[in-house]
């Protein structure tokens, strides 16, 4: 019998390369905004994503206090709890919640999108919730998603000061037939 020549390779917790990024909620849906940062912590945006393992990345999210809910769910939405004791049912609508904690309110619903087992706890570790602007991990240089390209640390200004050598770096990769 013949060996295979192709391996499947997987992730494993010495491989993942963990980034930081930076997820500004301002003017954004709750449950749009949510679901792509419950995918990026899940790390299915990466090529060697692997079900089993925390390959994704750390997500900063800021400005959960400016973010939106459409239609009547402030109202009408209800987060449910439990105190522990017999009849502590406890019931609060989604302007209560905010107005308490509107970091609560984020976290419930990326927490309600990933695994339910020992993963989903660790992989909800990886969301760190802020209110405002402000964040305190910028030891970790956080990847701010603006969308800038840097080429050896430097800004592409910097690297490429031809204006003509910029534009074709900008554009989109095509491929051209060869005869």
């Amino acid at each position: 019998m013949q060996k295979l020549k192709y391996k499947t390779v997987s992730a494993n917790k010495a491989t993942v390369d963990k980034k930081w990024v930076v997820v500004d909620a301002e003017g954004q849906n709750l449950g749009r905004l949510c679901s792509k940062v419950a995918k990026i912590i899940r790390g299915k945006h990466k090529a060697n994503f692997t079900p089993h393992v925390d390959c994704g990345d750390n997500v900063i999210l800021i400005n959960a206090s400016k973010v939106q809910l459409s239609g009547q769910k402030w109202t009408q939405k209800t987060y449910i709890r439990h105190t522990g004791y017999p009849g502590g049912q406890r019931v609060a609508t989604a302007q209560e919640v905010f107005t308490k904690d509107p970091a609560r309110l984020i976290e419930s619903a990326v927490k309600g999108m990933l695994p339910r087992n020992k993963l989903g706890r660790a992989l909800l570790k990886n969301l760190h919730v802020f209110v405002d602007a402000e964040h305190t991990h910028e030891a970790q240089k956080p990847d701010d998603g603006k969308g800038e390209v840097n080429i050896n640390g430097k800004p592409l200004e910097e690297y490429f000061p031809m204006k003509e050598l910029q534009y074709k770096f900008n554009q989109p990769f095509q491929l051209t037939e060869t005869e």
